[in-house]
């Protein structure tokens, strides 16, 4: 346990920053779910929706810092080929 003033608000900060990015990842996780809950039941208008939701979840993240810029674009980018993938099939 830290016995300096400061290193003990840096353990607080860093404990809050922990869950919110926490509940940030689970929000990008849950929003990519049900995109591809929509895309297996094949209801392409509905996987639209949810993409744009996603897309829309997981850029906000990456704007937080909680996600790596690439990484988001990835993740996009991947969930993207599948919608496109089911709209073309």
């Amino acid at each position: 346990m830290a016995n300096i003033k400061s290193a003990k608000k840096r353990i607080n900060v860093i404990a809050k920053k922990t869950e919110l990015n926490r509940a940030r990842k689970s929000q990008v996780k849950t929003a990519i779910r049900r995109f591809e809950e929509a895309l297996m039941a094949g209801n392409i208008e509905e996987a639209t929706i949810k993409f744009r939701f996603a897309e829309k979840k997981i850029s906000q993240v990456a704007a937080k810092g909680t996600l790596h810029k690439n990484a988001a674009a990835r993740k996009i980018s991947k969930l993207a080929k599948r919608l496109n993938a089911a709209t073309q099939a």
